[in-house]
């Protein structure tokens, strides 16, 4: 029986429902959809990014208006067009089998006068950005006088854009009687005043604690010097071969310039941000959905309308002015029950700010240190083997197999897993050995316990990972409790897609390895050796365009989120190709053409 029939919504949800093929409803939804069906009430409802607030208030208000009535009954206020364009799109499915229901989207950067028309026409539900909506207000060309109904959602995110009077104003047009739903991740000073100047007696419904982030979210930071933030992103990309991420910058300036770095080095990357038109951003999401766009760096105010999934990391470039925003910064990953990472590169100079977030969040940052060349390697040479091991063969290479049998025959099979493989690994390694060390000091001084160096540690190597649903906090309890180790004995684990690394100290290692390998994992047996590298860098050194490691774009092994190509005209979406003087390309313009720019692989 699909959960959602025991919350009273009716049969053309149910079976909008069905065909969206949900089943089990977030804790929001629970909440929130049953109250609101049951009472008319005002109702605050406190959730992060990511938890299905849509569908929390969408299915009650659909079920609630009246198809047969033309005229404006609710209004859902959203702060950017992005968003508000996924919440038209995700009411008109959910109500796609109740007859006679329109949903109009009001926004800035389109007509005016076709949005008008379309309200005219008869809409129930009217999506807007408060900006765009008071002016149609002021112009006379929709009339919210006797809405039953006003949603608020992403309020904080609303208010924090400086929308506060828009929303004051737009609220005093409507009727006093109606019913304010308020949905937000946090609840700042200024959405507490909303509440109290403009809602009676709401109800609180609040998922986790207060202004705390998703228990699906694994922090992290490291600590690098300022000089090197940017090949401190590049090495974290190359550590994580299947990385699908938002990268956020505090201002468009910066946004634009480390997305044309990236794609420079070769990286599947684009900017998106406010000075881009909307024909460029619509393509640059669209291109981040299918995947091309492997690194898509953002500022929050345009990030607000990202809603795609199985995004693996969120990156914060740069730390937010605003310590509430990281919270939706964060948000964007480990959606639907997934699992996701937030990063932190930070400088000494913010790291006060990291036990900031850490009150609000209600949540522990772990301390890591930025990967070194030889650490990468090996991360890499894992990833080529797992990703070997597991490619579907297409049979249109058997008419080849013959006289490639033929070329391959003197050659033993240990001698040919080691050429196949060393084809991509040996320009890997000889681009990466050597390079330095880009962690500082560590920041083990900022919080009891913490480490500084591996000292007498041994770094490990387990066949176990995320495919396996772990981060690394759950692997991280895993290992302590098969092993019977204290809370701090095991430290550094690093969580990639097929296998995962971790430190223990050397008075542990034989209970490490006769542990783990006797010990099975649903049936498969877990695989536990020492790694080859400690976990620590190297010496420096530079490529023959003065580039430091991780960004090196002839590369076709490793760092899954590169050009196969690598070369400046196939730079992915966001790049200007070389030799042309098309500025808006430039600024994040991906173009229709997308032959030449199709995603790195491995």
């Amino acid at each position: 029986m699909n959960k959602f029939e025991q919350l009273g919504l009716n049969e053309s949800l149910l079976k909008a429902i069905n065909d969206l093929g949900f089943e089990n409803p977030s804790e929001v939804q629970e909440k929130a959809i049953p109250l609101l069906l049951e009472k008319d009430t005002d109702i605050v409802a406190l959730a992060q990014t990511g938890t299905g607030k849509t569908a929390a208030f969408g299915f009650p208000l659909i079920q609630k208006i009246d198809p047969e009535n033309r005229s404006t009954q609710a209004l859902i206020l959203s702060p950017t067009r992005e968003l508000c364009l996924q919440i038209t799109n995700e009411i008109k499915l959910y109500s796609k089998h109740t007859k006679g229901i329109h949903t109009v989207a009001v926004y800035g950067g389109a007509s005016i006068t076709d949005q008008a028309r379309e309200v005219k026409r008869g809409a129930q539900i009217i999506v807007a950005t408060p900006g765009r909506m008071q002016d149609m207000i002021n112009r006379g060309l929709v009339n919210i006088s006797k809405i039953d109904f006003c949603v608020l959602d992403e309020a904080d995110e609303m208010l924090n854009m400086g929308f506060y009077e828009d929303i004051v104003s737009i609220l005093s047009t409507s009727p006093d009687e109606k019913n304010t739903w308020l949905f937000s991740a946090t609840m700042p000073r200024e959405v507490s005043r909303i509440a109290k100047e403009f809602m009676r007696k709401p109800l609180e419904i609040t998922v986790g604690h207060k202004n705390s982030g998703s228990s699906t979210v694994s922090h992290e930071f490291y600590l690098v010097n300022a000089r090197n933030r940017y090949e401190a992103l590049k090495r974290l990309a190359d550590a994580n071969p299947d990385i699908f991420s938002v990268i956020f910058c505090r201002t468009k300036r910066d946004t634009q310039a480390v997305a044309e770095k990236l794609i420079e080095d070769g990286y599947n990357a684009a900017a998106l941000h406010g000075d881009l038109s909307q024909a460029q951003r619509d393509s640059v999401m669209k291109s981040f959905r299918n995947r091309q766009i492997q690194m898509l760096v953002a500022t929050d105010v345009a990030a607000r309308g990202i809603d795609v999934d199985n995004i693996t990391h969120v990156i914060n470039y740069q730390l937010p002015d605003e310590i509430e925003t990281y919270n939706h910064r964060s948000g964007r990953t480990g959606r639907a029950g997934k699992l996701g990472t937030s990063i932190v590169i930070v400088t000494k100079s913010e790291l006060r700010k990291i036990s900031s977030i850490e009150r609000i969040i209600k949540k522990k940052f772990e301390e890591k240190t930025i990967p070194s060349g030889m650490e990468i390697c090996e991360i890499q040479l894992f990833h080529l083997a797992n990703k070997i091991k597991d490619v579907e063969v297409d049979h249109e290479i058997d008419a080849y197999l013959p006289a490639i049998y033929e070329v391959m025959k003197d050659l033993t099979k240990e001698e040919l897993i080691k050429k196949m493989v060393s084809v991509e690994f040996n320009r890997f390694i000889s681009y990466y050995k050597n390079n330095k060390d880009l962690s500082a000091q560590s920041a083990g001084e900022r919080r009891e316990g913490g480490r500084d160096n591996n000292g007498g540690a041994i770094r490990y190597f387990v066949n176990i990972g995320s495919r396996d649903n772990f981060d690394w906090m759950s692997l991280k309890d895993f290992l302590r409790d098969t092993l019977g180790l204290g809370r701090d004995d095991v430290f550094k684990v690093d969580v990639k897609e097929g296998f995962s690394f971790f430190n223990t100290e050397a008075e542990h290692m034989q209970t490490v390895l006769d542990t783990l390998n006797s010990v099975q994992l649903e049936g498969r047996k877990i695989n536990v050796e020492i790694s080859k590298n400690d976990g620590r860098s190297n010496n420096s050194r530079r490529d023959h365009n003065g580039r430091g490691g991780g960004g090196r774009r002839g590369n076709s092994f490793g760092g899954g989120n590169r050009d196969r190509g690598g070369s400046r005209d196939r730079g992915g979406y966001g790049g200007r190709r070389e030799g042309s003087s098309d500025r808006s390309s430039r600024r994040g313009d991906s173009r229709n053409d997308s032959r030449d720019r199709r995603p790195r692989r491995s």
